[in-house]
C-alpha cells in the first residue's frame, strides 16, 4: 500500500475531553453584534437622560406653556418668539456679562493655580501626596456645605474675612450685600472649589512628561524657568485644552453657589443665565417657562460652539 493511501486513511485525533465541538452549520456569534450589545446600554442612557431632555427643552423654548398647559401638553407654538423676549429683556445684557465675566475670570485662574500646584507637588518632595490629598477636599465636598460655608465667612457682621480685615486696619467689606462685591464674591468662592481638579488632572498630564527631556535640559543650561516654556507647557497642551474645555462646561452652568451665597443679587450684580435662567422658570408665581428654556438653550448652545472649536483644534494638531 503506497504511502498516500495510508495518509488518505488515517483516523483523526480525538478532542481533548471537555472541549465543545461546534455543530456542523452553526456560525459563530458575529463581533457586529457583539458591538451592538455593548452600544445598546449606553445609547439607551444617552436617549434617555440627554437627548429627550434636550428635546423637551427645546420644545419648551418654542412653545408658549403655562402651568395648566404644561400638565396637558396643549401650549401653542410660538416659534422664536420667546428667544426675542429674552433679547429685548433689560435683563440679558448684564446677565450676559456676568457670565463671560465669571467664566473668563474662573477659568484663568483655576487653571493658574492648578497648574502651578501641579508643578509643585511634581517635585515628590516629603508629605507631597498627603498634602495634594487634601487639596481635593473643596472638590469632595457638596457644593451646598461648600457655598454656605463662604457665606458664613464672607458675612458682613460676623464673617472671618472682615475679622481679618479689622486686624490690619481694613474696614468691614459687604461681600454679599453690596453690588460691588458680590460677584467678586461668587468668583472667590468658584475659583477655590474649582483648583482641584485642575490640579488632579494637570499634575497627571506631568506625570506623562519624559523626566530624561528636563534632564537633557538641564545639562544644556536651561534654568526652571526655560525648561517650563519650553517643554512642561507645549508637551501639556492636550491636557490643557481638555481641562479648559471641562471647566468651561461647568463654570457656564454654575448655578448652586450663586444662588446659595447671593441668589443672583442685589439688583441683578451677580445674575449669570444660569440663575437668570431659574429665575424665570421657578422663582416667579407665574413662571415663565419658554423663556427660562430659551436661556438655558444658550447656555447649550455656547457649550457646543467651545466643544465644536476644541475638536477642530485637535484635528489640526494631530494632522500637523
Amino acid at each position: 500500500m503506497s504511502h498516500t493511501t495510508q495518509v488518505g486513511r488515517r483516523r483523526p485525533v480525538p478532542a481533548p475531553s471537555g472541549t465543545v465541538l461546534p455543530r456542523a452549520g452553526r456560525r459563530a456569534p458575529s463581533p457586529q453584534w457583539a458591538a451592538w450589545a455593548f452600544l445598546t446600554p449606553v445609547t439607551l442612557y444617552l436617549a434617555l437622560f440627554y437627548a429627550y431632555p434636550l428635546y423637551r427643552n427645546l420644545d419648551l423654548s418654542l412653545r408658549d406653556y403655562t402651568v395648566r398647559s404644561f400638565v396637558q401638553g396643549d401650549a401653542p407654538f410660538t416659534g422664536l418668539r420667546n428667544y426675542r423676549t429674552v433679547l429685548d429683556d433689560p435683563t440679558f445684557a448684564p446677565a450676559l456679562l456676568h457670565t463671560v465675566v465669571f467664566t473668563v475670570v474662573c477659568l484663568a485662574f483655576q487653571y493658574a493655580i492648578g497648574l502651578a500646584l501641579a508643578v509643585f507637588f511634581h517635585q515628590h518632595f516629603r508629605l507631597s501626596a498627603t498634602l495634594r490629598a487634601l487639596f481635593l477636599v473643596p472638590w469632595l465636598l457638596p457644593l451646598i456645605v461648600s457655598a454656605s460655608t463662604w457665606s458664613w465667612m464672607l458675612n458682613s457682621d460676623s464673617g472671618v474675612v472682615n475679622s481679618a480685615l479689622h486686624t490690619v486696619g481694613i474696614g468691614p467689606v459687604n461681600w454679599l450685600t453690596s453690588p460691588s462685591w458680590s460677584l467678586a464674591s461668587v468668583i472667590i468662592a468658584n475659583i477655590w472649589i474649582g483648583v482641584p481638579f485642575n490640579l488632579v488632572v494637570l499634575h497627571s498630564g506631568l506625570q506623562s512628561i519624559p523626566a530624561g527631556l528636563y534632564e537633557a535640559a538641564a545639562l544644556d543650561g536651561a534654568g526652571a524657568w526655560r525648561r517650563f516654556w519650553s517643554i512642561t507647557l507645549p508637551l501639556l497642551r492636550p491636557v490643557s485644552a481638555i481641562t479648559l474645555l471641562l471647566g468651561l462646561v461647568y463654570t457656564l452652568k454654575v448655578f448652586d453657589i450663586i444662588w446659595i451665597m447671593t441668589k443672583g443679587g442685589p439688583a441683578e450684580s451677580s445674575t449669570t443665565f444660569a440663575t437668570w435662567s431659574y429665575q424665570l422658570g421657578f422663582g416667579n408665581l407665574l413662571p415663565a417657562f419658554g423663556p427660562g428654556a430659551a436661556v438655558g438653550n444658550l447656555l447649550v448652545a455656547a457649550a457646543l460652539v467651545f466643544g465644536l472649536v476644541y475638536l477642530r483644534v485637535q484635528r489640526r494638531q494631530e494632522a500637523s
